[in-house]
């Protein structure tokens, strides 16, 4: 006699709405689980940062504190490649301070010309270049305070140099990329280069602090992009919930 074969039974498959609602139990509340400052969030940041970038450098090519003064001071809205092919020319033709601030301007100019802002840009590096010789005896002084005193050298700058050059840390270089990913990262959420950099001293180690701005730049340019972030292919991805992601792990 032919006998049915049965089915075994199966529990029945749950709506997307159910599914949406049960997920939203499992997952804890982000105000109340989440902190972006928690220390051990910030260790790992910092470590994922360290593995993708070992040898991050200034990106700005100089020889010396006196080259690197003049080539960040360039850079303001201007790309580091741009400044990078206008110095050598600049350097060979001046290569010193005092010939810099015995340099006739318009001389100055047209070397530096596209890099934009170019009279502004030639009156404040040789002004530069004449404090430098005469108030600091040809060397570029390794103090925020005095470094500020030099035309055209604002605390970004001072930082920069004192960093890259002297091996100084006295605070974080925030240029666009990292105030940009600071914020993407929830390490701050200010828009002003100063009070963006007052949060990332509070919770950044100070061995960090030099290291931090160089990683987080090679980051900005190559992965974490302002308009259209690659974060499939970030190192950061798993730490960061910002808005703007164009992929998400989480």
């Amino acid at each position: 006699m032919a006998t049915k074969s049965v089915k075994p039974a199966t529990a029945p498959a749950k709506k997307p709405s159910a599914l949406k609602k049960v997920a939203a139990k499992k997952s804890p509340s982000k105000k109340g689980s989440h902190n972006p400052l928690a220390p051990e969030r910030i260790a790992a940041i910092l470590d994922a940062l360290r593995k993708a970038y070992p040898n991050a450098v200034c990106a700005l090519h100089h020889n010396s504190a006196w080259e690197l003064v003049v080539a960040t001071a360039l850079s303001a809205q201007c790309t580091d490649v741009r400044v990078n092919m206008v110095t050598p020319e600049l350097f060979r033709t001046f290569p010193t301070p005092k010939a810099l601030a015995e340099a006739p301007l318009p001389a100055i100019e047209e070397i530096i010309r596209t890099t934009g802002f170019f009279r502004a840009k030639a009156k404040n590096i040789q002004g530069a270049a004449k404090a430098v010789v005469e108030k600091f005896g040809n060397k570029v002084p390794q103090t925020l305070e005095e470094l500020i005193t030099l035309p055209g050298v604002a605390r970004k700058t001072a930082n920069v140099v004192l960093g890259s050059w002297f091996g100084i840390a006295v605070g974080v270089v925030v240029d666009t990329h990292v105030l940009r990913i600071s914020r993407r990262l929830e390490l701050t959420k200010h828009t002003d280069a100063v009070k963006v950099e007052r949060d990332l001293i509070k919770i950044l180690p100070k061995d960090e602090w030099i290291n931090y701005s160089h990683r987080i730049i090679y980051h900005g340019r190559q992965v974490c992009i302002a308009r259209k972030p690659r974060c499939a292919e970030c190192t950061l991805e798993r730490l960061c919930n910002s808005s703007d992601k164009t992929w998400s792990s989480h």
